[in-house]
């Protein structure tokens, strides 16, 4: 059993089997967000991380679902790495999660019933971590192996944070490197070294537990996680939903380590480049290197957050010892681009 690798008996891995934003797209043109529903403070017409339902005592519900295929060969790390993934969209709205329920499917005829055991203990390892029960699920026969988590969250109205409501100004930050598709995608190929894999398993099992800090934080502007469509598509959603453009500076962005050495053998997951066909319209000063890394899907990625400038100071000071980077800047709106890349 330990010689199973669970990333062969899938066609996609982690966040990078999202639908290309193109043609998801198209799929949501028809808007299923049910009018008349005064109480849905966030549907799905901002793109954002979860749904957003408020009760009677100021109270909001944050319902949330995600899910993918292994991303690394070993079903315990993928537990624990797909739960982190879909509690990260509670964190991103600045709440906190309440309990999970597991959504696995699993091809019984091809791998052991206990490496799905496996991943189920990995998902309550994590769960335990973010002190909520994984409280139940469902689960069905697959021809491929499926796991992630039906989340429940909780936040006060005055505390949450949505992706579309940065201001002109803001600051950007970014709470995790990024590469972890690359690294992935190499491990898929046996070109990888085990540190390199090592800090990218670190990096996608972290919860984002500062997102329900953040959600107090009144210079908080606006919130979001970066996952599938990598850190220009995520970003390209906070300046459409904002109404406004972004700059960012690529030499301030962090980088997981011994990325740059990934990228120069064009190591990239294949959704790189389909996250690229739905953005290049949009993106100015884009270059060979930041297109792999801008446009990598990542899984369980850090929070992107929009800062108040009057409160740089205070905030860096707060935070840039938990790995926080300033990368960039939100802008007016601009006609030749929605992201200039620096």
């Amino acid at each position: 059993m330990s010689e199973v690798r669970l990333t062969q008996f899938s066609h996609g891995a982690g966040c990078g089997c999202k639908i290309a934003p193109a043609v998801l797209d198209k799929i949501l043109a028809s808007d299923f967000t049910a009018a008349g529903f005064t109480n849905l403070l966030v549907g799905n017409e901002s793109k954002d991380d979860a749904a957003v339902y408020e009760l009677n005592n100021g109270t909001c519900l944050i319902s949330t679902t995600d899910f993918f295929m292994p991303i690394v060969d070993d079903a315990f790390t993928f537990g624990k790495i797909a739960a982190a993934n879909a509690i990260s969209d509670v964190y991103a709205m600045g709440g906190n999660p309440l309990m999970a329920l597991a959504i696995l499917g699993w091809p019984v005829d091809k791998l052991p019933t206990e490496l799905a055991q496996r991943v189920l203990d990995g998902a309550r390892e994590i769960c335990g971590q973010a002190n909520i029960p994984l409280a139940g699920g469902h689960s069905i026969d697959s021809p491929e192996p499926i796991f992630g988590l039906a989340v429940t969250g909780s936040v006060q109205k005055e505390n949450l944070k949505k992706n579309n409501t940065a201001q002109p100004g803001d600051l950007l930050y970014l709470t995790k490197p990024l590469g972890v598709g690359i690294i992935t995608t190499a491990q898929k190929r046996g070109l990888a070294e085990g540190d390199d894999i090592h800090e990218a398993i670190r990096i996608m099992t972290e919860l984002n537990v500062l997102g329900a800090e953040f959600g107090k934080l009144k210079d908080v502007h606006a919130l979001t996680d970066v996952t599938g469509f990598g850190l220009l598509g995520h970003l390209i959603e906070v300046c459409e939903g904002s109404r406004l453009s972004a700059q960012l500076n690529y030499s301030e962005i962090p980088l997981l380590s011994n990325l740059k050495a990934y990228v120069a053998k064009f190591i990239y997951p294949d959704n790189t480049m389909r996250n690229w066909q739905g953005y290049e319209p949009k993106v100015k000063g884009i270059g060979s290197e930041s297109l792999l890394t801008l446009c990598d899907p990542q899984t369980s990625g850090g929070l992107l957050v929009c800062v108040d400038s009057r409160y740089q100071q205070e905030f860096e000071g707060c935070y840039n010892a938990k790995g926080l980077k300033r990368i960039g800047k939100m802008l007016p709106p601009s006609p030749g681009y929605v992201v200039e890349v620096l």
